[in-house]
């Protein structure tokens, strides 16, 4: 659940220009700023989770060098992963709460060049606890040397506790990537093997942050028709997804939890796309696959796109298997087409001033209205910092479209993070974003510009890895801090769960409602979130200690006991 639990209370001492200073992850360190912290590091993280925690170096730094940190304790090593922060130099603000000037986001790898020594020099720290790690406590050192000559040691500590997160997201997800903007991203061919190899390097990185893609390369699998059936060429398809889909990837098992159904124009008519998409759900459940087949309808349609939107539904539903996506309030034309109603999160919530969502229904009111077995998701958009290109002039405005959850750089870690416990709190079935490199599509250089439909960042959750860029020999994903608060916010939502689900829902939702009132009330102080952290932690523990899992094994959930 994202931020540590001693050190974040900040009880420390002023930082000194000889010593590194600890900092919770969800500070976003600014040049300028005066920092508080501790000199060493404790963390606390769960058998199946992610920490990551930031180190503030001393003074300016030109050159860095950084050994692996290994932790020691009652198991088997834990190996610590380490970037150091680059900045995006934001020039408009995304709204009054953003602010022109350096933004920490950009994870680097340690041997990148430093650009500008003159910004602070921080370390995003990250200690991983795979589910069948010994509980217990782990230590170990974290040694830096600035410019060939300092030397700076941080002691770690890290308590793996015993309770255990499932490796595949309990909330489903689908954030949209795509193989032709990251190629034009990295200045690759499209169809390239590079290209190929870096879509799957960047799909491996949002699983490994809980996020399930949708487009990915977009390319559909060849079908011909005989005797009214779909004949389908599966091979390119299963080799782009089939080790997301059946857990293979990564050593955790974790899968997508969803992924999109890709049309074929050789299916020209209504009789040829149905049986088409009858033969995409017949090979998941030939491949036995339990992740959610879903179509994408038309995106936020408007009234024109009404009949278009019926007829996808209509052609999806008579296959049978997968469910239809529809981006949209309530609506009376739409909403008994749609499997998944994906409102924006402003739609969510009553709030004085002007209207940012036309009809606005609270998860249980939509559920009323809804078919029993119609999943209520929601989605992000301009509306979470306003779509004006900027702070508004207009007072009232610019509060209607402040404090929402928002993943854009320059609002706070506790906003980039919000939309986990918000999902479990009022109780939504998914989360939906349109794109993760949206930026890469552009004319724009993403490592200078991410402003895009009046915020920064909106779409894009990585930078272009180029060997220019990073003085490596490989294209590879930078990740963004933001990704790690995304991640951080779906631990979040998987601690709240997992209390729930050990009988204790009520402090669950109590616990998450201190933080998070509504998508547009979201507490911002670190020290608050740390200390609802060291609550649940400890109710976890209690919880997990007497449950029947803990019992028949260490390393089962609740979710895989049988």
């Amino acid at each position: 659940m994202g931020a540590e639990w001693a050190w974040v209370v900040m009880a420390a001492m002023a930082a000194t220009q000889q010593e590194a200073v600890v900092v919770s992850p969800l500070v976003k360190v600014r040049p300028g700023a005066s920092l508080q912290g501790p000199r060493q590091a404790r963390v606390s993280v769960a058998r199946g989770e992610c920490e990551g925690v930031q180190v503030v170096l001393p003074g300016t730094v030109r050159q860095l060098k950084v050994p692996s940190l290994f932790l020691k304790g009652p198991g088997e090593p834990l190996r610590a992963a380490v970037w150091r922060e680059g900045y995006l130099d934001v020039a408009v603000p995304s709204n009054a709460q953003g602010a022109k000037g350096a933004w920490p986001d950009p994870l680097l790898p340690v041997s990148a060049p430093v650009e500008n020594p003159e910004l602070p020099a921080v370390l995003y720290v990250e200690v991983c606890a795979p589910e069948g790690q010994e509980p217990g406590t782990y230590r170990g050192k974290l040694r830096a040397r600035i410019d060939s000559r300092e030397q700076v040691s941080v002691p770690f500590t890290v308590e793996v506790q015993p309770f255990v997160l499932p490796a595949t997201s309990s909330l489903p997800t689908s954030f949209g990537i795509s193989q032709l903007s990251i190629a034009r991203g990295h200045g690759l061919s499209a169809e390239s093997p590079e290209a190929r190899a870096l879509l799957r390097a960047y799909a491996r990185m949002l699983l490994e942050h809980r996020v399930s893609a949708h487009g990915m390369s977009m390319s559909p699998p060849p079908v011909r028709f005989e005797d009214g059936r779909a004949v389908v060429d599966w091979r390119e398809y299963d080799a782009e997804m089939a080790p997301f889909l059946d857990g293979s990837l990564l050593p955790s098992g974790a899968r997508f939890t969803t992924t999109d159904l890709r049309d074929n124009k050789k299916a020209s008519t209504e009789a040829e796309r149905v049986a088409y998409y009858r033969a995409f759900v017949e090979h998941f459940r030939k491949k036995d696959w339990p992740t959610q087949l879903f179509f994408y309808a038309k995106d936020e349609p408007k009234p024109q796109d009404v009949p278009l939107v019926l007829t996808q539904s209509r052609r999806v539903r008579e296959a049978g298997g997968a469910r239809v996506l529809i981006t949209t309030p309530l609506d009376g034309e739409l909403s008994d087409a749609a499997d998944i109603l994906a409102p924006t999160l402003n739609c969510f919530f009553p709030r004085p001033g002007p209207a940012t969502c036309r009809a606005i229904h609270t998860v249980t009111e939509l559920r009323k209205q809804l078919h029993s077995g119609t999943q209520v998701w929601w989605y992000q958009s301009c509306n979470s910092h306003g779509c004006n290109g900027g702070p508004s002039t207009e007072a009232a405005q610019e509060r209607a479209y402040s404090g929402w959850a928002s993943y854009m750089v320059d609002h706070s870690a506790m906003l980039n993070r919000a939309m986990g416990p918000l999902a479990f709190v009022n109780g939504v079935d998914g989360e939906l974003y349109f794109d993760t490199v949206f930026a890469y599509n552009t004319k724009k250089d993403p490592w200078k510009d991410l402003f895009e439909f009046g915020g920064n960042g909106d779409g894009t959750f990585f930078y272009p890895g180029t060997p220019a860029r990073l003085g490596d020999s490989r294209h590879q994903p930078v990740p963004s801090l933001r990704l790690k608060h995304l991640r951080d916010g779906l631990e979040d939502f998987e601690y709240l769960r997992l209390l729930a689900r050990l009988g204790d829902e009520k402090f669950a939702r109590d616990a998450a409602r201190q933080l998070v009132r509504s998508g547009w009330d979201i507490r911002q102080d670190a020290r608050e979130w740390a200390q609802v952290r060291q609550v649940v932690t400890a109710r976890l523990r209690q919880r997990w200690s007497t449950s029947e899992f803990a019992k028949r094994s260490g390393r089962h959930t609740p979710e895989s006991t049988p």
